[in-house]
């Protein structure tokens, strides 16, 4: 089930917007202080975080730059009761997902959240195929990644031989070996999989 993180000072808001969260279906953890959130383990699941701008100590944009910094994935929504234009824009040019002023529609919140979540899972996908790819670099030779920078680079067989100091017959085999290991039918694939953990063309 997502997770929704909850970090408002107002006793009253944790309170109503926990229960609005749960009402919608989803799981609610709810914290007092940006500090409080911090000091509290999270998992790797589908999630996103609602957050006051202004409270006392670390401010929510204090905490969302503290999360940029780690490079975190969580997708920050902001709701404020100063809701100043270059707030929000600092906010959203930070990478927030959205920005309620409040008082906000308990719907508004509802579509942020789930535009939030949609986003989160997106960035876990893409997270989990560049660390599955990277294994699979991780898997080649030493002489099999160079041929596949090679390879992707633009050379052809006879170009990778002339480079290494070895024949085509060779370079064949390395690269079918390659193209196997990657988990890949084409060359357009292991060009579009290398470049998704950096291997690319010069």
């Amino acid at each position: 089930m997502p997770t929704v993180f909850l970090v408002d000072d107002d006793p009253s808001v944790r309170k109503a917007l926990t229960r609005l969260l749960k009402s919608a279906g989803y799981e609610v953890e709810a914290f007092a202080s940006a500090h409080d959130f911090l000091d509290h383990p999270r998992g790797d699941g589908e999630a996103c975080l609602v957050l006051d701008v202004r409270m006392p100590g670390l401010s929510g944009i204090d905490l969302q730059r503290q999360l940029n910094n780690t490079k975190s994935l969580l997708p920050v929504i902001f709701i404020t009761g100063h809701g100043d234009i270059p707030t929000s824009v600092n906010a959203m040019k930070a990478g927030a997902a959205d920005f309620l002023p409040k008082p906000f529609k308990d719907k508004d919140l509802l579509r942020a959240v789930e535009q939030a979540l949609a986003r989160s899972a997106g960035e876990l996908a893409a997270r989990n195929e560049v660390n599955e790819i990277q294994q699979r670099v991780a898997s080649l030779t030493p002489r099999e990644r160079e041929v596949l920078e090679h390879v992707v680079s633009g050379q052809l067989n006879k170009q990778v031989a002339y480079d290494l100091g070895t024949v085509e017959k060779t370079i064949k085999v390395h690269r079918a070996r390659v193209m196997q290991k990657m988990g890949v039918e084409s060359l357009a694939d292991l060009v579009r999989v290398a470049e998704r953990v950096g291997i690319g063309r010069r």
